[in-house]
């Protein structure tokens, strides 16, 4: 009776540390896809700030 208790409970452990796991697990993978949309955003401010203002420029009509 006493090893299938303790069987029982080494289960139930093995279930818990599972768990536990899996939460820092996602814990981490949501800190990364934190830190990767911060970065995009940080490229896209860049790009949008290095992009000219208006269409002064753009079109060039060049005739031979």
């Amino acid at each position: 009776m006493s090893q299938s208790v303790g069987a029982m409970a080494s289960a139930q452990s093995f279930e818990i540390l599972g768990a536990v796991m899996a939460k820092k697990q996602q814990t981490q993978q949501a800190q990364m896809v934190n830190l990767l949309m911060q970065s995009a955003m940080q490229t896209v401010e860049q790009i949008t700030a290095a992009s000219p203002v208006g269409n002064i420029g753009q079109n060039i009509n060049i005739s031979v």
